[in-house]
């Protein structure tokens, strides 16, 4: 029995969520649909980490295509495991590429956007530590980019919550591969004969 048909269903799984982790972390760059703050350079400065971009989106095309590349088991043990221990490898590449995703997109989310407020442009939730989260109101000293904040909050969430499943499908694949490589048992041919 072979899991590389889990396997490559994890891979298959990884390819829509990275070009998801692409697209939200470009539209933070046009805010409401505007190219004039990327002109000027008026977005938030972790915007620029491309956490989206490089993290959850290119890097996981790796492990989806290592995945996904996975052939059928040809009957010997050796070269399964060795298959397997490749996509362990790939998964690591994953998990660190959601994980930057996660970290970044959770940093920005707990400084929150760069934005016009009545003192000029500044980070207005900044030292809050992301108390502003829950508290709307205060969403009001953003006076532009209009709805910046809720621009924000939206894509980011949307790249906290893509990366998080990348990380766990990513996870997966290491257990996965750990356990087919290490720890099961190598052949299953194994003749039984009755001693009379």
């Amino acid at each position: 029995m072979c899991s590389t048909g889990f396997v490559r269903s994890l891979g298959f799984a990884l390819l829509p969520l990275a070009v998801c982790c692409i697209v939200a972390n470009v539209l933070l760059f046009f805010p409401g649909g505007d190219t004039q703050y990327v002109q000027q350079e008026k977005l938030s400065k972790l915007v620029w980490f491309m956490m989206g971009i490089g993290g959850g989106g290119a890097l996981m095309f790796l492990p989806a295509g290592v995945f996904i590349s996975l052939g059928k088991c040809t009957g010997c043990c050796w070269n399964e495991r060795f298959v397997m221990c490749g996509s362990v490898t790939a998964a690591l590449v994953g998990l660190a590429g959601s994980g930057y995703c996660f970290v970044i997109s959770a940093m920005a989310m707990l400084e929150g956007p760069q934005c016009a407020t009545a003192l000029g442009w500044s980070y207005p939730f900044a030292n809050e530590g992301g108390r502003y989260l829950l508290e709307q109101e205060t969403w009001s000293k953003c006076l532009y980019p209009v709805s910046i904040v809720e621009w924000n909050v939206t894509l980011l969430s949307i790249l906290l919550g893509l990366s998080g499943l990348e990380f766990i499908i990513c996870f997966l694949q290491v257990i996965n591969g750990l356990v087919t490589a290490v720890c099961r048992p190598c052949c299953y041919k194994q003749d039984y004969t009755l001693n009379a």
